[in-house]
């Protein structure tokens, strides 16, 4: 979870070049009997189970303990091409067993009994859909063995005939949504003091990351952590190159804690990156405005104190979440971003949206300056295996949008202009008048 981030889904995939790349036909193994055409299997690794379940796993090995009915499994896929579509599910059953499953695929339900053999490998087999309109396609599968009665361990979807042609499924376990982030040029000539960003989540996903404010050392933003809880989390890396664990960590290459604000917990994290975490755990609400500072300070040549602040909408004034002393910098922050992540794959299926707006710096000379100009980048996941990423202006502001398997697509390197706003956080939000004090 981000209460210890995901860096390497943030920032390091930023730095990744992005290449859109289609995925490749898969013809099925063995253990899957040969439709009437070439086929394309889509194993059962990367579905999705909806509702989530504790007690049915999908594995490397299939969709396993599958005896609660109410329980389905789903692929997402991208056809291309209207016609017929053929479709089987692989199972491994013993033999004597038998299993009676139901498929929905654009609007269509067919349904399908596979009886177990010495093998115990098998197919049920559904009677072609009929694809009238390209675009993503939802596959759901549901048991209809009653819960006494284990469906048998699902292997894969295969699909073939004329509507396959061209189809792209993601054929990895790695299930989550794509990373997408906002790159911010900032103009030459100016040492950036503070970076100000809102960010006001459209939807509200389990396991969802909405950092306002990156930077070349830390990162800033808003998370879903459960049902119930939600949190504030600034971080800053330390020094050094140990990727995993800050016991490693030499004393002169880590950051170290100057202040926390109330209620706020504080400690280490590790395993993308090392360095110093902080959370507020706090109910930000969906739909209404977060706003989030970023201060840095360089105490001397080679350390600098970075600083972080949020803005409580209740009460209408900032609170310091925490200050971190990171060594070997002495430098302003550089590199400024945002980024949208969903940390847990299990229900990466599910849309993300917020927008990014009124993105301001303060430079060393006490300047304001809008930041109107922002780039995309996604992660690894989506350069060839998640395509439903994609960003863009909307009421003044910028977005990102990601997962959801729904239209939606930017190429990486695209930049973006929103309106200015013209009024800086100093004139609106009291910053000029001390409310947070390291900004003066």
């Amino acid at each position: 979870m981000r209460a210890q981030s995901g860096w390497s889904l943030g920032i390091a995939a930023w730095l990744l070049g992005c290449v859109y790349v289609n995925a490749q036909e898969v013809r099925s193994p063995v253990d899957s009997p040969p439709l009437t055409v070439a086929e394309l299997r889509i194993p059962a690794a990367t579905a999705y189970l909806d509702p989530l379940s504790n007690d049915i796993e999908v594995m490397s090995d299939g969709v396993v303990n599958w005896s609660d009915p109410s329980v389905k499994v789903v692929w997402f896929g991208e056809l291309k091409k209207a016609g017929a579509l053929e479709c089987s599910v692989a199972l491994r059953l013993p033999a004597g067993a038998q299993s009676k499953l139901r498929l929905t695929v654009a609007g269509q339900t067919r349904e399908a009994t596979a009886k177990g053999t010495s093998e115990g490998l098998v197919a049920a087999r559904f009677s072609p859909f009929e694809i009238a309109e390209v675009g993503y396609q939802r596959f759901t599968l549901e048991s209809l063995n009653g819960a006494a009665n284990s469906a048998g361990i699902v292997k894969a979807l295969v699909v073939a005939g004329p509507a396959s042609q061209g189809a792209h499924f993601n054929l990895k376990p790695r299930k989550n949504a794509a990373s997408v982030h906002l790159s911010y040029p900032v103009p030459e000539g100016h040492k950036v003091e503070a970076f100000y960003c809102e960010v006001t989540a459209v939807e509200d996903p389990l396991w969802t990351y909405y950092m306002a404010c990156g930077w070349h050392r830390g990162y800033f933003g808003m998370q879903v952590n459960s049902a119930t809880e939600r949190r504030i989390i600034f971080s800053v890396w330390d020094s050094g190159n140990e990727a995993a664990d800050r016991r490693k960590v030499q004393s002169d290459n880590r950051v170290r804690l100057v202040a926390k604000g109330e209620g706020v917990d504080a400690g280490d994290f590790g395993n993308e990156g090392t360095g110093g975490h902080s959370h507020l755990v706090f109910p930000w609400k969906t739909g209404v405005k977060q706003r989030f500072l970023l201060v840095a300070k360089p105490a001397d040549e080679t350390h600098t104190i970075y600083s972080g602040y949020y803005f409580l909408p209740e009460q209408q004034k900032w609170m310091l979440i925490s200050s971190w002393n990171a060594p070997k910098d002495g430098a302003y922050p550089h590199g400024l971003y945002s980024f949208s992540e969903n940390f847990g794959g299990e229900n990466g299926h599910l849309r993300r949206k917020a927008f990014y707006g009124n993105q301001w710096i303060r430079d060393s000379e006490g300047r304001w300056l809008e930041l109107t100009t922002a780039k995309f980048s996604h992660d690894a996941t989506g350069r060839a295996d998640r395509f439903d990423r994609y960003t863009g202006v909307e009421n003044g502001q910028f977005f990102l949008s990601h997962g959801g398997f729904i239209p939606g697509y930017t190429e990486a390197g695209q930049s973006f202009v929103r309106p200015a706003v013209g009024k800086a956080p100093g004139d609106i939000l009291g910053l000029s008048e001390g409310m947070a004090p390291a900004v003066k």
